[in-house]
């Protein structure tokens, strides 16, 4: 990996392990794809503003118009919702392995499509660090029955960030850029947020208190824009299988900065699990 590589890949763990706490603040009386569709909406305008400003093309011929339709289907729009409605009736912390499983994935699906055996040292990697999440959030596997429906909501919503990870990756093969492509595919995710909306018959309302709005404003330029951007770049250069490892390292710095603003309190087998995250990632960034 490069040095740009590697900032890249510190500005998606700090993008999304600091959307954890704004987050919070999206779950009321707004329905969840509502809440979404608002944040993607800003997304959508400083996508193509970014797009316009750096010359980048935004017409592209009907194939790359139907993958970037697949991106917003998949990662701007599905993969969110699911989530959010799962939210109410898991703990963070489950959510959070669940979505971790991602790194591995990726590999997977990876290994699927191109028919290639995975890297032995890339699935030993994610195993560790998958495990270390379990250690960390081990306290608070509580899972009912009743609360089966939500995990496997979960399950399919990482699959479709899976899916979209390499339908990004496909897209830059072709040399077209990441922002012209999120440009289109926030459009189009919008698009699906919207129609759900109407189907489920919710509202388009927004909360105009102070906590509501600025967790949007910055789920929306640094969460959505600028972290996906990065982190689908990322997938391009290094892979999905390692670019996804990030999904497995976010949640231990959001939990660091639960520890500042919400008094998480600590245990020997968080950092038992912390040990792992770490040695998982050295293992899974080091040049073959």
């Amino acid at each position: 990996m490069s040095p740009r590589d590697y900032l890249l890949y510190a500005l998606v763990i700090f993008g999304w392990s600091t959307s954890w706490l704004p987050l919070k603040g999206q779950i009321g009386f707004v329905a969840p794809e509502v809440s979404i569709l608002w944040r993607f909406m800003i997304a959508a305008a400083l996508c193509f503003l970014i797009a316009r400003f750096r010359g980048l093309t935004l017409r592209f011929r009907f194939i790359f118009i139907c993958s970037s339709a697949a991106l917003g289907l998949f990662i701007f729009s599905t993969n969110f919702t699911l989530f959010y409605y799962a939210s109410p009736h898991l703990a963070s912390g489950l959510m959070a392995v669940v979505f971790s499983t991602a790194s591995m994935m990726n590999i997977l699906m990876v290994a699927g499509l191109t028919r290639t055996a995975p890297h032995p040292r890339e699935l030993f990697a994610s195993a560790i660090g998958l495990g270390g999440i379990i250690l960390i959030f081990l306290p608070e596997f509580r899972l009912s029955l009743a609360a089966l429906p939500a995990l496997l909501l979960c399950i399919v919503g990482t699959l479709c960030f899976c899916a979209g990870n390499q339908v990004s990756a496909a897209l830059q093969r072709q040399n077209v850029a990441v922002i012209s492509a999120n440009s289109w595919g926030v459009v189009y995710g919008c698009v699906v947020l919207a129609l759900f909306a109407l189907v489920l018959g919710n509202p388009f309302v927004i909360d105009y208190r102070l906590p509501y709005l600025s967790g949007l404003i910055w789920l929306a330029v640094f969460s959505s824009v600028l972290t996906f951007a990065c982190y689908l770049t990322l997938v391009g250069r290094i892979g999905a299988g390692k670019a996804g490892y990030a999904t497995v390292i976010f949640p231990v710095f959001a939990l660091l900065i639960s520890t500042v603003f919400e008094k998480y309190q600590w245990g020997v087998l968080p950092f038992a699990g912390i040990c792992l995250v770490v040695a998982g990632n050295i293992l899974m960034l080091r040049n073959r």
